[in-house]
């Protein structure tokens, strides 16, 4: 029997960390990242387990000190930790095991410090690690060469997770991408050909989250609709469980702007609960999506971008979305068409990154043939590894913060968010009207616990942000949603959020402000635009 420890690494101030308004929001982390609790529940019974997430508690590294084996896992935003920790547990007697996406796609950045090292995907790879540990013969690199099999993974092991410090769960349906972004590493680790879990494992692992006590989930796939055939009767399956439940769980998750051409897929996210989705528009400039192959945005006959993504807020979900500057076609113009585009696609919620070369990506590839990756200190200095074309690397690097400056100054974001409550009447999940009709004791508990979280997460906007402008901001856009559209409590609850959310977005506009390069969390924007990867 092996004493356990598996450790998640404390990530930087990010776009999707929402560090800086989890306070307001009463947590400590946004969420878990979903591979924890499927790591701990591939360990064979006979073995203990401990699951320790540095964002939401301090290491204990007494506890450490007891383990046979100490496991990390991490993105590459969370490298520099990953390394803290490694060298602080250098001498401990335990085994020092590293996965994730760091280790599969830089794995020299941490390997002189690890004792065994997984790349790939390792629901297969880390039990047979553990049998080998056991018989005392382990190798010292694991590559898992097959995918794996989505319809073989346990539930996992929520039970081992703190819960009630983050705002929501996380999950994955499917993985893999049947595009080819040239910038994306996620077809090279996942494949092109999406694996799904099957709707009795879903169904379970939703009841899991509602027992820990979780309302909202992530669905952190990379494209959730990547086989829509394929999808199309889970989310049917999901909106049967909604209704025997009372719609316990809001959900969210990543996809293609191809979900606008697909009315029939729009109308079952809706119905099963999805209130948003987290879309890669990347660019408004044609030449740059096809330079970097991403030819389902520039689908002509599907209509524009902008058509595309209102025809995706009016079936009832809300986008946000991905935009990266420094691509080969882009010049100094780049930087005043984002948030020309963003105030037209009336989308709150972007993050912005600079473009980054992923190891094992072919954008990677083809600028490391054509000598255009910068060193270390540059790519620190400027906050990418890419040597742009047709600007110097100091106007990108100057340009990427005037565009970002702009995106989250409080004038821009309120008359975005403004455009769509407000000017456009969005509604969330118009599908269940019906639903709501025939259960209205349902219905009233629900508009009561919104009409709770809205007032408590105003009352807390009012008391907790010390900056007197934002505050006297925060209170006129409430004041303004509260008049507009005073009787849909679900709608006054996630504007609040959304309110909240521009406390986060100004705190990143502080720090790049006092930072005479590009801040960490700035560059975590251009490195971080999943949650997830491998299940090490």
């Amino acid at each position: 029997m092996a004493d356990i420890v598996i450790v998640n690494p404390r990530f930087g101030v990010s776009f999707w960390g929402m560090e800086q308004c989890m306070g307001l929001l009463g947590k400590r982390a946004n969420l878990p990242v979903s591979c924890l609790a499927l790591l701990a529940a591939l360990v064979p019974k006979e073995h203990d387990v401990t699951v320790i997430d540095e964002n939401v508690e301090e290491i204990d590294f007494e506890r450490l000190e007891r383990a046979d084996l100490i496991c990390l896992t991490g993105m590459n935003v969370q490298g520099q930790r990953m390394r803290e920790i490694l060298e602080r547990v250098r001498n401990m007697k335990a085994l020092k095991v590293v996965g994730g996406p760091l280790a599969t796609v830089e794995p020299e950045e941490i390997e002189d410090l690890a004792d065994v090292i997984f790349i790939g995907e390792a629901d297969l790879t880390w039990p047979e690690f553990l049998r080998e540990f056991s018989e005392g013969q382990h190798k010292r690199r694991y590559e898992q060469r097959e995918k794996t099999d989505m319809s073989t993974l346990p539930l996992p092991r929520l039970d081992l997770l703190k819960t009630q410090h983050y705002m929501f769960g996380s999950m994955q349906i499917s993985r893999g991408c049947p595009f080819t972004c040239e910038f994306c590493d996620i077809i090279v680790t996942f494949g092109r050909k999406p694996r799904l879990k099957t709707s009795a494992q879903v169904i379970a692992e939703f009841e899991a989250y509602v027992s820990a006590g979780f309302k909202i989930l992530f669905v952190v796939d990379d494209n959730l609709i990547g086989n829509k055939k394929a999808i199309k009767p889970i989310l049917r399956d999901i909106e049967a469980w909604q209704k025997r439940r009372g719609y316990p769980l809001v959900l969210f998750t990543e996809a293609s702007l191809d979900l606008a051409d697909d009315p029939e897929l729009m109308d079952l996210m809706g119905r099963a609960n999805f209130q948003s989705v987290f879309i890669g528009i990347e660019s408004p400039n044609e030449k740059s999506l096809k330079e970097t192959k991403k030819l389902q945005n520039v689908r002509a006959r599907e209509g524009t971008m902008l058509e595309r993504v209102h025809r995706i807020q009016e079936n009832g979900l809300d986008v946000w979305c991905g935009m990266i500057v420094g691509f080969d076609n882009d010049d100094a113009s780049a930087f005043a068409l984002i948030p020309e585009f963003l105030e037209e696609a009336r989308i709150g919620n972007a993050m912005i990154g600079l473009l980054h070369a992923i190891p094992t990506t072919p954008l990677h590839d083809r600028l490391k043939r054509d000598g255009r990756l910068s060193s270390a200190e540059d790519a620190d200095l400027f906050g990418t590894n890419v040597v742009p074309v047709n600007m110097t690397p100091e106007d990108l690097r100057d340009g990427y913060r005037t565009v970002t400056r702009k995106v989250y100054g409080a004038q821009s974001y309120f008359d975005r968010i403004d455009r769509l409550y407000i000017d456009n009447r969005f509604k969330y999940a118009a599908h269940h009207l019906p639903y709501w009709r025939e259960s209205r004791w349902r219905y009233l508990q629900k508009m009561a616990r919104n009409y709770v979280g809205f007032s408590v997460l105003a009352a807390r906007l009012m008391r907790q942000v010390e900056h007197p402008q934002l505050r006297q901001r925060y209170q006129r856009q409430l004041m303004r949603i509260v008049r507009t559209r005073p009787l849909e409590p679900a709608i006054l609850f996630n504007y609040a959020v959304k309110v909240a959310l521009h406390y986060h977005y100004a705190s990143i506009v502080q720090a790049m402000d006092a930072c005479p390069g590009v801040p960490t969390a700035a560059r975590s924007f251009s490195r971080m635009r999943r949650r997830e990867s491998s299940a090490a």
